[in-house]
């Protein structure tokens, strides 16, 4: 694709998109040598350098293979739950203090974020991504060998900041392979990797900690898995971020010419303070905004009772229906299948969006977003409620495997509506946003297990779920009023994308 005359008033920024490649309307007569001929771009918009343009099996396995490797991440997060009563009396501490190791995993998986989402904007996402999650894997390690509670407790506030990578960055790899009209499936296909972790990964620490392994297997295992999966990254995973694609075709290119003056825009651009200010402080600003906020506490009360659940159903299903651990643990088999159903709603609501993007001439219609959202919040209610009033032994356990499934359909529903929103509310700030939203909802998932042994002993599992039911459709308005107000408030805001 040829360059645009300077003469025609084109500024030479003007011929990039944000991810460094030429914008396709920047003229078909021009010669490359109207911009500065040191900058190096890609040859043209079907350049197969850029991943946009990479065959669509290499984008598949790609996307796949991410989803692996977060699933890594989130499987970490869970699998350590049943094995908290072990711990617990391996090293003669009470059953609140094993459970810290929960807790300082999803506390170090909430900061991890600020500083790998910058680290991917500067270094690309296999590096931001593959280091860290290394050391996360040697930090698994270190929890399986731990010889006392506090090596296991810091280990595991280690193992959860740097497996946050994986989880920060895949997004944007999204991004930077699909476009807007395929990102969606994409996007849900790699959302079901990510939740089937910790899902499952209950499942197989119980069978872990009931057999002869023990324990600390739960780790040595995840360790493995990790490794594994991280093996195959780095020998099938190319860099996808479009900026860093072009300062390695830069660095190639200055080693193949001799020319030391070439270079790529990125490397004119790389500003910390910008970063900063991106993840470290507009995502408190953010907070202080109504949207931001509601939406934000609405996921992480959610986010929280998903890792509360963690211990509610052993409490259910092995203390008071006296199940086996492991048979106890299959449930949550119910609550993926709910996110299944929850991913195919999402699915048709990505239709509902497309046809008013169309209607207001391809701009964002963030509203559009929250059907998902609604729906989920009643699923997610109605789930607690027939939890908690079918929790008796006496009654089938039929009904709560229902609940279970609506309980899932309602977290994947509410998750994806509220990332969503966000993203398209706030525009240019939207990973600020997202920031903000990673790291609420993981204090408030740290805090909830902490008390939720004490919760079930004092009220019941019928009064303590209810307790939750109660809260959860006090924030079920959270979407509709945001559906018929939200473009008004955004139209006030500074920091929407449709800021006066």
């Amino acid at each position: 694709m040829a360059m645009t005359d300077p003469e025609a008033g084109m500024k030479e920024e003007d011929l990039f998109d944000d991810d460094g490649t030429m914008r396709s309307d920047s003229g078909d007569e021009a010669t490359k040598s109207s911009l500065d001929s040191n900058i190096v771009i890609f040859d043209s918009i079907n350049d197969p350098l850029d991943p946009r343009n990479w065959p669509t099996h290499k984008k598949v396995t790609t996307t796949v293979l991410y989803g692996f490797t977060t699933a890594g991440a989130t499987w970490a997060s869970s699998v350590y739950s049943p094995a908290t009563a072990s711990i617990a009396q391996e090293f003669g501490v009470s059953a609140e203090v094993s459970t810290l190791g929960l807790t300082l995993f999803l506390f170090g998986f909430g900061i991890g974020p600020l500083l790998w989402a910058p680290c991917s904007e500067v270094y690309g996402r296999r590096l931001a991504v593959f280091i860290p999650y290394f050391i996360s894997a040697l930090f698994c390690f270190g929890v399986a060998t731990g010889k006392d509670i506090q090596t296991v407790l810091i280990c595991r506030f280690f193992l959860g900041f740097f497996s946050s990578a994986p989880v920060t960055n895949t997004g944007g790899v999204m991004r930077d392979l699909w476009t807007d009209a395929q990102r969606g499936a994409a996007i849900l296909c790699y959302s079901m990797a990510v939740i089937g972790g910790p899902m499952f990964s209950p499942i197989a620490g119980a069978a872990i900690v009931h057999s002869y392994l023990g324990w600390r297997w739960t780790h040595y295992l995840t360790g493995i898995i990790m490794l594994a999966v991280l093996a195959i990254d780095v020998v099938l995973i190319d860099e996808t971020y479009q900026k860093v694609v072009l300062v390695n075709k830069a660095k190639k290119l200055r080693k193949e010419t001799g020319n030391w003056a070439l270079h790529a825009k990125h490397e004119e651009d790389i500003n910390f303070q910008d970063l900063v200010e991106k993840f470290l402080v507009k995502p408190f600003q953010l907070l202080r905004t109504p949207i931001c906020f509601s939406m934000v506490l609405y996921a992480s009360f959610v986010y929280g009772i998903v890792y509360l659940i963690f211990s509610a159903y052993d409490i259910e299903f092995a203390q008071v229906r006296g199940w086996s651990p492991v048979v106890a643990s299959l449930p949550f088999i119910a609550i993926f299948v709910g996110c299944i159903c929850g991913a195919v709603i999402c699915y048709y609501n990505q239709g509902f969006y497309m046809r008013h993007l169309k209607a207001n001439n391809g701009k964002s219609v963030p509203e559009a977003r929250l059907p998902t959202m609604m729906i989920g919040g009643i699923s997610l209610s109605a789930g607690l409620f027939i939890f908690a009033w079918t929790s008796n032994p006496k009654i089938n356990p039929v009904a709560e495997i229902i609940a279970s499934i609506l309980l899932g359909m309602g977290f994947f529903g509410i998750f994806q509506g509220v990332t969503n929103y966000l993203v398209d509310t706030f525009g240019e700030f939207g990973a600020s946003a997202v920031a903000a939203n990673s790291l609420m909802r993981n204090v408030f998932a740290g805090s909830f297990p902490l008390f939720t042994t004490q919760m079930f002993n004092k009220l019941g599992v019928d009064w303590a779920v209810s307790l939750l039911g109660f809260v959860s459709v006090s924030m079920i308005p959270i979407p509709f009023f945001f559906y018929y107000f939200g473009k008004r408030i955004r139209a006030k805001g500074v920091l929407s994308c449709e800021s006066p």
